[in-house]
C-alpha cells in the first residue's frame, strides 16, 4: 500500500474520531497573583499535547471491550500507565495512573454540567512538551481532554467557560488551588503575542510582543510535584495574610488589593510580611510591563521588571532554589538578556529568559556549560514562539505527518 493509499483509507475509518490540541504555557510574569486577585502576563507556546479521541461505536478497531460505560486513557509520555475506567465511577487515581486525574477531573466537571459522552471511548496523547519545567503540562492536558470529550459528546463551551471548567478540575478533582493563568494562557493565546489576563474579572487580551526579542527555557533539572510541594502551603500563606488584613481593612476582596503602606501597617510574621510584600510589588511590575508594551517602550527597561521578579520570589515568597538563583543571576548578567526570572510554581523548574534576538544558540550553550560547572549536571534549554491557543482540530484536514504519527 503506497503511502496515499494509507491514508486514505486512514481518513475512512478515522470520520467519527475526534481531534484536539492545547498548548503549554510560560508564566511570562505575575509570579504567583492569578489565586490572589491579581494580573498576570502568560506566552502559549509553540508546543503541547495532542489528543484523539475515539467513540465507543470504533473501539473495537483497537481492541477495546464494548462495554458500553467503559472507556481508556493512553499517553504516550506513560506508556505502562494506561488507564481504564467506567464512566459510572469516576474517582482519584494514586501512582502510576496519577497522571490521569488530570483528564478525570475534566470528565467529572463535564458529567456535572451534562456535557459528556454518554458511552465510552478511547483517548490517546501525544505531545511534544518537556515535562516539570514550569510549562503547565496539566493544563494543557486538561484542555486537550475536555476539546476532545466536547467533540465525542457533540457539545461545545464558549472559550472563558472551558477554562473555567479545567481550572476548577484541577481545584476539586486534583486538588491544586491553582488560578486561571495556566488555562487562560493556553486557552486564549495568539501567535507574537501575550496574554493579559485580570484574574479578578476573568478577563482576557492578547498584547504584542517586540518582534525582535525572543523566549528561552532553561530547565534546571528539578522536577517537582506541585500538589505535594510548597506550592499550597505559600497558597495558604497568602489567605492568611488576606484574612488578617481584612480584620483592619474589611473592604479589601484580594490581596492585591493592598498597598504597601496598608500591608506594613499589619501585625504580621516575617514570612507572611514576606509574602505580601512580594505580591503587591508583582502586580505594580506587571503592570508597569503591561504599560510598557502598550507604550512601545524600550524593551531593555522592561527586562528589568523581570529581573526585579526573580529576586522577590527568592528572597520575598522564597519559591527559588540555588539552582534556579544560578541560572537567573548568569542570565540577567548577559548584554543579550533582557530580563530572565524563575517561572511557575518555583521550588525547581525552569528560568525563562527574554533576550534580543542577538541571543543565539551558542549563549544558551555556554549557560548550560557554566550550570554544569557549578551543580556537575547537565541541563537542556529550549526557544519558544509565542503563538495560538487550543482548539479543536479537524482530523481529517490535519497534516499527514501528523496522521501517521497519532496512528502508530
Amino acid at each position: 500500500m503506497t503511502k496515499a493509499e494509507y491514508l486514505e483509507a486512514f481518513k475512512k475509518t478515522s470520520q467519527n474520531w475526534c481531534f484536539s490540541f492545547a498548548p503549554g504555557r510560560i508564566e511570562f510574569l505575575g509570579n504567583h497573583l492569578d489565586y490572589n486577585g491579581g494580573t498576570v502576563l502568560g506566552m502559549a507556546v509553540n508546543a503541547g499535547i495532542y489528543c484523539l479521541g475515539v467513540p465507543h461505536s470504533e473501539n473495537h478497531h483497537l481492541g477495546i471491550s464494548q462495554d458500553q460505560n467503559q472507556f481508556s486513557l493512553f499517553s504516550e509520555s506513560f506508556e505502562d500507565s494506561e488507564f481504564v475506567g467506567n464512566l459510572d465511577k469516576i474517582e482519584k487515581q494514586s501512582g502510576k495512573y496519577g497522571w490521569t486525574n488530570y483528564c478525570l477531573g475534566v470528565l467529572q466537571q463535564l458529567q456535572n454540567r451534562e456535557l459528556s459522552p454518554k458511552e465510552g471511548f478511547r483517548l490517546i496523547f501525544t505531545s511534544n512538551l518537556p515535562t516539570s519545567v514550569g510549562l503547565s503540562s496539566s493544563a494543557a492536558l486538561e484542555l486537550a481532554t475536555c476539546l476532545t470529550l466536547l467533540q465525542l459528546a457533540e457539545k461545545n463551551l464558549e472559550k472563558k467557560e472551558l477554562v473555567t471548567l479545567c481550572r476548577e478540575a484541577e481545584n476539586h478533582f486534583v486538588g491544586l488551588p491553582c488560578g486561571i493563568l495556566d488555562q487562560g494562557t493556553s486557552a486564549f493565546g495568539k501567535k507574537d503575542q501575550l496574554v493579559y489576563i485580570d484574574c479578578k474579572k476573568e478577563e482576557f487580551s492578547n498584547l504584542a510582543l517586540p518582534s525582535d526579542t525572543r523566549v528561552w527555557i532553561f530547565n534546571t533539572g528539578i522536577k517537582h510535584d506541585l500538589v505535594d510541594s510548597l506550592y499550597s502551603t505559600r497558597h495558604e500563606e497568602c489567605m492568611e495574610v488576606l484574612q488578617r488584613g481584612q480584620k483592619v481593612y474589611p473592604a479589601k476582596e484580594y490581596l492585591t488589593d493592598f498597598t504597601l503602606e496598608e500591608l506594613n501597617s499589619l501585625t504580621l510574621p516575617e514570612n507572611l510580611k514576606k509574602r505580601g510584600i512580594h505580591v503587591i510589588e508583582e502586580q505594580t511590575r506587571v503592570s508597569l510591563f503591561r504599560e510598557g508594551l502598550i507604550k512601545k517602550l524600550n524593551p531593555e527597561k522592561l527586562g528589568k521588571l523581570l529581573a526585579d521578579s526573580h529576586v522577590s520570589s527568592s528572597m520575598h515568597f522564597e519559591n527559588s532554589c540555588p539552582e534556579l538563583d544560578f541560572l537567573s543571576e548568569m542570565l540577567n548578567r548577559h548584554p543579550n538578556v533582557l530580563g530572565a526570572r524563575l517561572t511557575g510554581g518555583g521550588f525547581g523548574g525552569a528560568v525563562m529568559a527574554w533576550t534580543q534576538s542577538k541571543f543565539l544558540q551558542d549563549d544558551a550553550e555556554s549557560i548550560v556549560q557554566a550550570y554544569a560547572g557549578k551543580f556537575n549536571q547537565t541541563i537542556d534549554w529550549h526557544q519558544f514562539e509565542p503563538s495560538d491557543g487550543a482548539g479543536k482540530e479537524n482530523l481529517l484536514d490535519a497534516p499527514p505527518t501528523r496522521l501517521s504519527e497519532m496512528h502508530r
